[in-house]
């Protein structure tokens, strides 16, 4: 597979020398500062990667796109949609003309992944990325005040979010929303309060059938773009993958990607496997999810997740957690095989160490996005690298 590097460009406090230390020779980035909606230019597409290639001993190029985003509107199916449509289109061939040729996305509605806690301490002193369910809870119930949250959430962690709530100070409260709003690393936008409550209301009667007849249609509109390009579309999961703040949830199961892959059925139509977004939902079987979707795993993001009985989970070492990683790994190495074994130029699959932990120098250290840190990701990829090493040597499958 194709060691890849989650970069946030100039500013990112991770640097392409550390990426390449790390051992990634690719680089997943996107042009964050341009507004959901607007085109991505050749000029500016060139002078990202100018700066992945700026120092050529690195040996870095831009892989994947992660990610061009979808606007809102487009989620929630609202007015003129062709405009948006059109520039999506046009970003995409732009991104080919480029040599960029996957793009990762998600069509989850306000929120990408959501946590509670960026600096959970581990026993050995190191930090993790953690989802509390009481205290998303108590974000949903008791700060945004969401009309029927109280519906959606086990009445015992209800209970333990009002207690939660009523012993927090306004810093603790502070830093829970803006907790919720990392999970938008990349994103244009930030809310607070009022502003995610504006947000949730233009969401008003999408229920999960209308988003989905939104994504298809948005699929329809792009994807037979992408086949002419030669690009490869590839969906990421919800994370975690089920209903928040009364939102709908549409790409968290089996069903959901086989829905997804089957309404408009081209290769170009494909998948960012997960295995952490995917490994929050206690029903799923990662490795089997891989394995029924490979020929439509275009990218994988690779980390572990531990779940909890009431929905709270804590990113794990890339190796334990709830997945069989391993295994994992051996699916993909699997699916390779079978690219290179049919003629298929971009056999190789992409993937990423992702959420790493915060251990050693990276404790303290700013300017990097939680998840994001340097050392974390150095060893999940180091981990993941002999995995794969070890798979490929005793099956006789191309790395």
């Amino acid at each position: 597979m194709e060691q890849t590097w989650r970069w946030f460009g100039p500013r990112d406090g991770v640097t392409l020398a550390e990426a390449r230390q790390a051992g990634a020779t690719g680089i997943v980035t996107a042009l964050h500062d341009i507004p959901y909606g607007v085109v991505w230019s050749v000029e500016e597409i060139r002078a990202r990667q100018a700066e992945i290639a700026r120092d050529p001993a690195l040996g870095l190029t831009w892989s994947v796109a992660e990610s061009l985003p979808v606007h809102e509107a487009i989620k929630i199916g609202d007015g003129d949609l062709e405009p948006l449509f059109e520039a999506y289109r046009t970003s995409l061939r732009n991104l080919a003309t480029c040599g960029v040729r996957t793009i990762c996305y998600n069509f989850m509605p306000v929120l990408d992944w959501a946590r509670t806690e960026l600096r959970h301490r581990l026993p050995h002193g190191g930090l993790a990325l953690r989802f509390n369910a009481h205290e998303f809870a108590a974000f949903d119930c008791f700060m945004l005040e969401r009309p029927g949250a109280g519906d959606d959430h086990p009445p015992e962690v209800v209970d333990r979010a009002r207690a939660w709530f009523d012993r927090s100070t306004a810093a603790d409260r502070d830093q829970l929303l803006a907790t919720v709003m990392a999970g938008l690393p990349g994103a244009f936008d930030r809310y607070d309060i009022e502003g995610l409550r504006r947000m949730l209301a233009l969401y008003s009667g999408v229920t999960s059938d209308r988003l989905r007849e939104n994504l298809v249609r948005f699929l329809e509109a792009v994807i037979p773009a992408a086949e002419d390009a030669g690009m490869r579309m590839a969906i990421h999961p919800d994370d975690p993958p089920r209903p928040l703040l009364g939102l709908p949830r549409i790409v968290s199961s089996a069903e959901d990607l086989a829905f997804i892959t089957g309404a408009v059925d081209s290769v170009a139509n494909g998948i960012t496997l997960c295995s952490g977004s995917l490994g929050a939902g206690p029903d799923n079987d990662v490795v089997a999810i891989a394995r029924r979707f490979a020929p439509r795993i275009h990218f994988a993001h690779l980390r572990n997740v531990s779940n909890e009985p009431d929905g709270s989970f804590m990113e794990a070492d890339h190796l334990e957690g709830d997945t069989d990683m391993v295994a994992l790994v051996e699916v993909l190495l699997d699916e390779q095989g079978r690219r290179h074994a049919a003629g298929d130029t971009r056999w190789r699959i992409p993937m990423r160490p992702d959420h790493g932990h915060e251990l050693l120098g990276d404790i303290g250290r700013t300017g990097h996005h939680p998840g994001y840190s340097a050392t974390g990701r150095l060893k999940g990829l180091a981990e993941l690298r002999g995995a794969m090493r070890a798979l490929s040597r005793l099956r006789g499958l191309p790395l």
